[in-house]
């Protein structure tokens, strides 16, 4: 955990000494440009069964709709909005701080098996987060086609599937580029916290446990229904037990749905997973 600290404190105190960040330009760059390269270059090179990719996959999807059943049920039971605190369920932090954990914990081939998540999520966020949280498609298939993440999806699973690895300048040129994804994620990560007030903490930390031990249940569960162990079963309970996305805030924040309290969900479930993350790597190692 120490280099996701690290990273993450620059941010917090970048923050804090008021200095500028333009965390939408740090967004779309790691999106559109950082993320997409690093998955290129990871399943380029890494020897990894294209199956057990699939099953990350379908791990992930499953769960994502469990989650989404919780996030449907709970917010009526505390007398909230679905709208407001459903998208904080079914979009965990598994970019910012999945990714360099499960590379850390399990080399490349967890990185590879984290990036099957980060896949999936990725193609959906935006327009299923959007419509969550905005009550319209903002943009519909014709936004999902304009993500260049969506491009470098089908390429890297083409490049898993057939066994085939990039040309040498491209697949340097990719490692390069994708090498500033991870902590730029990281330190966007601690400027957000920095950034974000926990406002009404004792509802931010009942839906901050909420995402993160229900995660971790919800993903126990897929790895007996799928028959997961390994490595495979070491990411899929580390990505599901992450914390709440920040990307869940700028939603709420741009459609005005109550972006205060998804903040403090966002603040509450990081912190907590300080804590949570390095117990359950102490059970997976």
């Amino acid at each position: 955990m120490s280099p996701v600290l690290a990273c993450s404190a620059i941010g917090y105190f970048w923050a804090r000494q008021g200095y500028a960040f333009d965390a939408e330009f740090i967004a779309r760059l790691v999106l559109n440009v950082a993320a997409p390269c690093l998955m290129l270059a990871t399943l380029s090179t890494v020897e990894l069964d294209f199956e057990a990719f699939q099953r990350s996959a379908q791990a992930c999807v499953l769960i994502a709709l469990m989650m989404a059943a919780l996030g449907y049920w709970l917010p009526p039971l505390l007398g909230d909005s679905v709208r407001v605190y459903l998208p904080s369920f079914v979009f965990p932090n598994v970019g910012n701080m999945g990714l360099p954990i499960c590379m850390l914990a399990f080399g490349d081939e967890g990185l590879a098996l984290a990036l099957a998540f980060f896949m999936v999520l990725s193609v959906a966020h935006f327009p299923v987060g959007t419509l969550m949280a905005g009550g319209h498609a903002a943009g519909g298939v014709a936004a999902i086609v304009r993500m260049p993440i969506l491009y470098a999806v089908l390429l890297a699973v083409l490049l898993l599937w057939q066994g085939w690895r990039l040309p040498a300048p491209v697949l340097n040129a990719a490692q390069l580029i994708g090498a500033m994804a991870i902590p730029l994620m990281l330190i966007a990560l601690g400027v957000s916290l920095q950034r974000l007030q926990v406002r009404h903490w004792k509802k931010a930390l009942t839906y901050s446990l909420a995402r993160i031990v229900g995660g971790l249940a919800v993903g126990l569960l897929v790895c007996w229904l799928l028959g997961l162990d390994g490595v495979e079963r070491g990411v899929v309970l580390l990505q599901s037990s992450m914390p709440v996305a920040v990307f869940n805030y700028l939603f709420a924040e741009r459609f005005q749905r109550q972006p205060e309290a998804v903040a403090g969900v966002v603040v509450m479930s990081t912190v907590l997973s300080f804590i949570s993350v390095p117990l359950l790597l102490w059970v997976l190692l």
